[in-house]
Protein backbone atom coordinates (compact mmCIF):
# COMPACT_ATOMS: atom_id res chain seq x y z
CA UNK A 1 0.00 0.00 0.00
CA UNK A 2 1.55 3.32 -0.93
CA UNK A 3 1.06 6.74 0.61
CA UNK A 4 -1.01 8.00 -2.30
CA UNK A 5 -3.97 6.13 -0.80
CA UNK A 6 -4.07 8.73 1.98
CA UNK A 7 -5.46 11.21 -0.58
CA UNK A 8 -8.38 8.96 -1.46
CA UNK A 9 -10.01 8.34 1.93
CA UNK A 10 -13.64 7.17 1.67
CA UNK A 11 -16.23 9.69 2.84
CA UNK A 12 -17.51 7.18 5.38
CA UNK A 13 -14.20 7.25 7.31
CA UNK A 14 -14.60 9.60 10.29
CA UNK A 15 -12.26 10.59 13.10
CA UNK A 16 -14.50 10.15 16.15
CA UNK A 17 -11.81 11.11 18.68
CA UNK A 18 -8.72 13.12 17.61
CA UNK A 19 -6.83 12.29 20.81
CA UNK A 20 -3.35 12.18 19.21
CA UNK A 21 -2.33 8.89 20.81
CA UNK A 22 1.36 8.07 20.74
CA UNK A 23 0.59 4.38 20.23
CA UNK A 24 -3.16 3.79 20.17
CA UNK A 25 -3.81 0.04 20.23
CA UNK A 26 -6.09 -2.83 21.16
CA UNK A 27 -9.64 -1.58 20.51
CA UNK A 28 -12.36 -3.90 21.81
CA UNK A 29 -16.12 -3.41 21.90
CA UNK A 30 -17.92 -4.27 25.13
CA UNK A 31 -21.43 -5.38 24.15
CA UNK A 32 -23.00 -5.12 27.65
CA UNK A 33 -21.80 -1.54 28.05
CA UNK A 34 -22.05 -0.41 24.39
CA UNK A 35 -18.61 1.22 24.49
CA UNK A 36 -15.14 0.85 23.01
CA UNK A 37 -12.05 0.33 25.16
CA UNK A 38 -8.49 0.84 23.86
CA UNK A 39 -5.04 1.79 25.16
CA UNK A 40 -2.20 4.17 24.41
CA UNK A 41 0.74 1.92 25.17
CA UNK A 42 3.46 4.56 25.37
CA UNK A 43 1.43 7.04 27.43
CA UNK A 44 0.29 4.34 29.87
CA UNK A 45 -3.36 5.22 29.28
CA UNK A 46 -6.71 3.46 29.01
CA UNK A 47 -9.43 5.11 26.90
CA UNK A 48 -13.20 4.55 26.71
CA UNK A 49 -15.37 5.86 23.87
CA UNK A 50 -19.17 5.83 23.79
CA UNK A 51 -20.73 6.34 20.33
CA UNK A 52 -22.65 9.57 19.98
CA UNK A 53 -20.44 11.41 22.45
CA UNK A 54 -17.42 13.59 21.81
CA UNK A 55 -14.09 12.06 22.74
CA UNK A 56 -14.23 9.82 25.79
CA UNK A 57 -12.77 9.05 29.20
CA UNK A 58 -9.13 8.38 30.04
CA UNK A 59 -7.46 6.56 32.95
CA UNK A 60 -3.77 6.36 33.93
CA UNK A 61 -2.35 2.82 33.90
CA UNK A 62 0.56 1.52 35.98
CA UNK A 63 2.82 0.91 32.96
CA UNK A 64 2.93 0.02 29.26
CA UNK A 65 -0.30 -1.92 28.79
CA UNK A 66 -0.45 -3.72 25.46
CA UNK A 67 -4.15 -4.42 25.93
CA UNK A 68 -7.16 -3.91 28.20
CA UNK A 69 -10.01 -6.38 27.71
CA UNK A 70 -13.37 -6.78 29.45
CA UNK A 71 -13.46 -9.41 32.17
CA UNK A 72 -16.32 -11.68 33.19
CA UNK A 73 -19.34 -9.57 34.08
CA UNK A 74 -18.49 -6.74 31.66
CA UNK A 75 -16.64 -3.50 32.26
CA UNK A 76 -18.03 0.00 32.46
CA UNK A 77 -17.53 3.29 34.23
CA UNK A 78 -19.81 2.06 37.03
CA UNK A 79 -18.66 -1.49 37.55
CA UNK A 80 -16.46 -4.37 36.47
CA UNK A 81 -12.76 -4.86 35.94
CA UNK A 82 -10.63 -5.32 32.85
CA UNK A 83 -7.60 -7.55 32.37
CA UNK A 84 -4.56 -5.52 31.31
CA UNK A 85 -1.28 -6.80 29.92
CA UNK A 86 1.78 -5.15 31.46
CA UNK A 87 5.42 -6.13 30.93
CA UNK A 88 5.78 -9.60 32.43
CA UNK A 89 2.36 -9.75 34.08
CA UNK A 90 -1.40 -9.74 33.81
CA UNK A 91 -3.31 -7.43 36.16
CA UNK A 92 -6.92 -6.61 36.87
CA UNK A 93 -7.77 -2.92 36.46
CA UNK A 94 -10.84 -1.29 38.00
CA UNK A 95 -12.02 1.86 36.18
CA UNK A 96 -14.19 2.78 39.19
CA UNK A 97 -11.17 3.68 41.31
CA UNK A 98 -8.19 3.51 38.95
CA UNK A 99 -6.61 0.69 40.98
CA UNK A 100 -5.08 -2.54 39.75
CA UNK A 101 -4.27 -5.89 41.35
CA UNK A 102 -1.86 -8.64 40.26
CA UNK A 103 -3.09 -11.80 38.56
CA UNK A 104 -0.14 -13.63 36.99
CA UNK A 105 3.58 -12.99 36.49
CA UNK A 106 5.79 -14.58 33.84
CA UNK A 107 8.80 -13.94 31.52
CA UNK A 108 10.94 -12.79 34.43
CA UNK A 109 13.89 -14.05 32.37
CA UNK A 110 13.03 -11.62 29.53
CA UNK A 111 13.26 -8.18 31.18
CA UNK A 112 13.36 -6.32 27.85
CA UNK A 113 9.93 -7.56 26.82
CA UNK A 114 6.49 -6.02 27.08
CA UNK A 115 3.10 -7.39 26.07
CA UNK A 116 1.34 -6.46 22.85
CA UNK A 117 -1.90 -7.40 21.10
CA UNK A 118 -4.51 -9.75 22.63
CA UNK A 119 -7.84 -11.50 21.98
CA UNK A 120 -10.33 -13.58 23.97
CA UNK A 121 -11.80 -16.38 21.87
CA UNK A 122 -15.36 -17.71 22.09
CA UNK A 123 -14.21 -20.45 24.48
CA UNK A 124 -12.92 -17.80 26.91
CA UNK A 125 -9.19 -18.30 26.29
CA UNK A 126 -7.01 -15.19 26.45
CA UNK A 127 -4.48 -15.10 23.58
CA UNK A 128 -1.65 -12.57 23.68
CA UNK A 129 1.93 -12.03 22.65
CA UNK A 130 5.06 -10.57 24.15
CA UNK A 131 7.69 -8.60 22.23
CA UNK A 132 11.05 -6.92 22.59
CA UNK A 133 10.31 -3.33 23.61
CA UNK A 134 13.40 -2.21 21.68
CA UNK A 135 12.02 -4.04 18.62
CA UNK A 136 15.30 -5.80 17.83
CA UNK A 137 15.60 -9.11 19.75
CA UNK A 138 13.68 -12.29 18.89
CA UNK A 139 12.45 -12.59 22.47
CA UNK A 140 8.68 -12.47 21.94
CA UNK A 141 6.31 -15.40 22.35
CA UNK A 142 2.64 -16.29 21.80
CA UNK A 143 0.61 -17.40 24.83
CA UNK A 144 -2.85 -18.45 25.89
CA UNK A 145 -4.17 -18.21 29.43
CA UNK A 146 -7.16 -19.97 31.00
CA UNK A 147 -7.89 -19.76 34.75
CA UNK A 148 -4.30 -18.79 35.54
CA UNK A 149 -2.77 -21.58 33.41
CA UNK A 150 -0.33 -20.12 30.90
CA UNK A 151 0.62 -22.01 27.71
CA UNK A 152 3.32 -20.95 25.25
CA UNK A 153 2.38 -21.75 21.64
CA UNK A 154 5.19 -20.08 19.65
CA UNK A 155 8.50 -18.35 20.37
CA UNK A 156 11.43 -16.49 18.81
CA UNK A 157 9.44 -13.51 17.48
CA UNK A 158 10.50 -9.87 17.64
CA UNK A 159 7.04 -8.22 17.50
CA UNK A 160 4.02 -10.45 18.05
CA UNK A 161 0.67 -9.12 16.86
CA UNK A 162 -2.92 -9.83 15.93
CA UNK A 163 -3.82 -13.10 17.64
CA UNK A 164 -7.41 -13.79 16.59
CA UNK A 165 -9.57 -16.86 15.97
CA UNK A 166 -11.90 -17.81 13.13
CA UNK A 167 -15.68 -17.79 13.70
CA UNK A 168 -15.77 -21.60 13.96
CA UNK A 169 -12.94 -21.55 16.53
CA UNK A 170 -10.82 -23.97 14.54
CA UNK A 171 -8.13 -21.57 13.24
CA UNK A 172 -5.84 -19.20 15.11
CA UNK A 173 -4.16 -16.38 13.17
CA UNK A 174 -0.99 -14.78 14.50
CA UNK A 175 1.21 -12.03 13.05
CA UNK A 176 5.00 -11.77 12.98
CA UNK A 177 5.21 -8.05 12.27
CA UNK A 178 8.94 -7.75 11.52
CA UNK A 179 8.86 -10.73 9.13
CA UNK A 180 5.71 -9.21 7.53
CA UNK A 181 3.95 -12.56 7.85
CA UNK A 182 0.66 -13.88 9.22
CA UNK A 183 0.57 -17.54 10.21
CA UNK A 184 -2.41 -19.81 10.73
CA UNK A 185 -2.58 -22.61 13.30
CA UNK A 186 -5.06 -25.43 13.69
CA UNK A 187 -6.85 -24.86 16.98
CA UNK A 188 -8.29 -27.86 18.81
CA UNK A 189 -11.27 -27.78 21.18
CA UNK A 190 -8.91 -28.11 24.16
CA UNK A 191 -6.91 -25.04 23.10
CA UNK A 192 -3.86 -26.84 21.72
CA UNK A 193 -2.36 -25.56 18.46
CA UNK A 194 -0.73 -27.43 15.60
CA UNK A 195 -0.06 -27.20 11.89
CA UNK A 196 1.56 -23.76 11.84
CA UNK A 197 1.62 -22.49 8.26
CA UNK A 198 2.08 -19.28 6.32
CA UNK A 199 -1.24 -17.58 5.59
CA UNK A 200 -0.11 -14.21 4.20
CA UNK A 201 3.21 -12.55 3.42
CA UNK A 202 3.44 -8.84 2.60
CA UNK A 203 5.87 -6.72 0.63
CA UNK A 204 7.61 -3.57 1.79
CA UNK A 205 5.00 -1.40 0.05
CA UNK A 206 2.26 -2.67 2.38
CA UNK A 207 3.82 -1.33 5.56
CA UNK A 208 4.03 -3.55 8.65
CA UNK A 209 1.11 -5.88 9.47
CA UNK A 210 -0.19 -4.89 12.89
CA UNK A 211 -3.39 -5.90 14.72
CA UNK A 212 -5.99 -8.20 13.15
CA UNK A 213 -9.71 -8.88 13.58
CA UNK A 214 -12.11 -11.41 12.05
CA UNK A 215 -15.63 -10.59 10.89
CA UNK A 216 -18.72 -12.83 10.89
CA UNK A 217 -17.94 -14.03 7.36
CA UNK A 218 -14.55 -15.32 8.49
CA UNK A 219 -12.59 -12.59 6.71
CA UNK A 220 -9.42 -11.25 8.29
CA UNK A 221 -9.01 -7.48 8.68
CA UNK A 222 -5.37 -6.40 8.99
CA UNK A 223 -4.15 -2.95 10.02
CA UNK A 224 -0.84 -1.76 8.56
CA UNK A 225 1.64 0.36 10.51
CA UNK A 226 3.18 2.66 7.92
CA UNK A 227 0.63 1.37 5.42
CA UNK A 228 -2.09 4.05 5.56
CA UNK A 229 -5.08 1.79 6.12
CA UNK A 230 -6.67 -1.60 6.72
CA UNK A 231 -7.19 -4.52 4.34
CA UNK A 232 -9.77 -7.31 4.31
CA UNK A 233 -8.72 -10.83 3.28
CA UNK A 234 -10.89 -13.86 2.53
CA UNK A 235 -10.29 -17.11 4.46
CA UNK A 236 -8.32 -18.35 1.43
CA UNK A 237 -6.05 -15.28 1.54
CA UNK A 238 -7.56 -13.30 -1.34
CA UNK A 239 -7.55 -9.52 -0.92
CA UNK A 240 -11.17 -8.33 -0.85
CA UNK A 241 -11.04 -4.67 0.16
CA UNK A 242 -8.72 -1.80 1.07
CA UNK A 243 -9.88 1.03 3.35
CA UNK A 244 -7.40 3.94 3.33
CA UNK A 245 -7.05 6.26 6.33
CA UNK A 246 -5.61 9.79 6.47
CA UNK A 247 -2.61 8.75 8.56
CA UNK A 248 0.19 6.27 8.06
CA UNK A 249 0.40 4.30 11.28
CA UNK A 250 -2.75 2.19 11.59
CA UNK A 251 -2.71 -0.32 14.44
CA UNK A 252 -5.95 -2.34 14.82
CA UNK A 253 -9.64 -2.60 13.96
CA UNK A 254 -12.58 -3.66 16.14
CA UNK A 255 -16.27 -4.06 15.33
CA UNK A 256 -18.84 -2.21 17.44
CA UNK A 257 -22.20 -0.51 17.51
CA UNK A 258 -25.60 -2.17 18.03
CA UNK A 259 -25.22 -4.31 14.89
CA UNK A 260 -21.42 -4.73 15.09
CA UNK A 261 -21.14 -3.07 11.66
CA UNK A 262 -19.17 -0.02 12.86
CA UNK A 263 -15.45 -0.60 12.37
CA UNK A 264 -13.34 1.33 14.89
CA UNK A 265 -9.66 1.81 14.05
CA UNK A 266 -6.81 2.94 16.30
CA UNK A 267 -3.76 4.79 14.97
CA UNK A 268 -0.42 6.09 16.25
CA UNK A 269 1.91 9.08 16.11
CA UNK A 270 4.92 6.95 17.11
CA UNK A 271 7.74 7.19 14.60
CA UNK A 272 6.40 10.28 12.81
CA UNK A 273 8.56 13.40 12.52
CA UNK A 274 7.44 17.02 12.52
CA UNK A 275 6.91 17.10 8.76
CA UNK A 276 4.85 13.89 8.89
CA UNK A 277 2.73 15.15 11.78
CA UNK A 278 2.06 18.43 10.01
CA UNK A 279 0.76 16.48 7.02
CA UNK A 280 -1.19 14.05 9.23
CA UNK A 281 -2.94 16.19 11.85
CA UNK A 282 -5.30 13.33 12.78
CA UNK A 283 -2.52 10.81 13.41
CA UNK A 284 -3.14 9.02 16.70
CA UNK A 285 -6.90 9.50 16.41
CA UNK A 286 -9.69 6.96 16.69
CA UNK A 287 -11.52 6.43 13.40
CA UNK A 288 -14.69 4.67 12.31
CA UNK A 289 -16.37 3.50 9.11
CA UNK A 290 -19.20 1.13 8.15
CA UNK A 291 -17.98 -2.41 7.53
CA UNK A 292 -19.37 -4.59 4.69
CA UNK A 293 -20.05 -7.40 7.20
CA UNK A 294 -20.64 -7.40 10.95
CA UNK A 295 -18.03 -8.45 13.41
CA UNK A 296 -18.32 -11.01 16.18
CA UNK A 297 -19.25 -10.11 19.77
CA UNK A 298 -16.30 -10.01 22.13
CA UNK A 299 -16.03 -12.57 24.93
CA UNK A 300 -15.29 -11.48 28.49
CA UNK A 301 -12.36 -13.26 30.11
CA UNK A 302 -12.77 -15.18 33.36
CA UNK A 303 -10.37 -14.03 36.06
CA UNK A 304 -8.41 -16.87 37.71
CA UNK A 305 -10.25 -18.26 40.73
Amino acid sequence: MNTSLSRDVPKDVTCVWPLAATLGEGPVWSVPDACLWFVDIKRHQLHRHVPGTEGGQTWALPGQAGFALPAKGGASSTGGELVIGLPGELRAFDPRNGQSRPLLRFEQDRPGNRLNDAHVDAAGRLWFGSMDDAETALSGALYSCVQGRLTRHDDGICITNGPVTSPDGRTLYHTDTVAREIHAFDLAADGTTSGKRLFLRFGDDHGWPDGSSVDAEGCLWVAFFGGWGVRRYAPDGRLLAVVPLPCANVTKLAFGGPDLRTAYVTTARKGLGEVDLAAQPLAGGLFSFTAPAPGLPSTAWDFPA
